[in-house]
């Protein structure tokens, strides 16, 4: 099963980050590959295939890394590409996070993962919501300067959740999601599995 751990917006902040984002996705672009809304997330370990057998342990871990966190303020603004702006294959909005504990949580859930014996992909985390992959290597400047004027309300992230993901079976061949499990913040109270 391919997973990742990640904190997902509420609805009514995926909503308005689509009402800024809509306009710009019916400009005519072959090599743009905008994001689902209903994918819309920030990652904080990518976990790849996992063994099912190692699930459990993951699960467990990770529902001890939601009961030591407290719920924090979170929102979105600002972008990005990567690898950079001059050839990116990814565009995204920033997350901002005034009280850094969005870096603490990324780092504790990998930590999670790895006492569970998953290995979880080593990149260094930059917190932020992909809205587009590009087919190709291509220079975003443009875009990056149209989405840097984003700004999101502030809301409250309170858990965590665990998502499979489907490749090619999701909107447009993009990824289906799945959340296999939630863990609320403080407490670590299960709220689906």
């Amino acid at each position: 099963m391919r997973l990742f751990v990640a904190v997902v917006p509420p609805v009514e902040i995926v909503e308005h980050l689509a009402e800024f984002v809509e306009p710009r996705r019916e400009y005519p672009d072959e090599d743009v590959r905008w994001a689902a809304d209903e994918n819309w997330h920030i990652t904080l370990a990518f976990l790849g295939d996992v063994p099912e057998y190692k699930t459990d342990d993951l699960a467990d871990g990770l529902e001890r890394v939601a009961g030591r966190q407290k719920p924090f303020d979170l929102w979105l603004g600002g972008a990005g590409a990567f690898p950079g702006v001059a050839d990116a294959r990814v565009l995204w909005t920033g997350v901002r996070d005034e009280s850094d504990a969005l870096p603490h949580l990324a780092m504790t859930a990998r930590s999670a993962a790895n006492k569970a014996g998953v290995t979880v992909d080593g990149r260094k985390f930059t917190p932020h919501v992909t809205l587009a992959r590009l087919r190709r290597p291509m220079d975003v400047v443009r875009w990056v300067r149209i989405f840097d004027t984003y700004q999101g309300p502030t809301w409250t992230a309170d858990s965590i959740q665990l998502i499979s993901s489907r490749l090619g079976e999701g909107p447009s061949h993009g990824a289906a999601y799945d959340t296999v499990g939630e863990w609320g913040f403080s407490g670590g109270e299960r709220l689906f599995s």
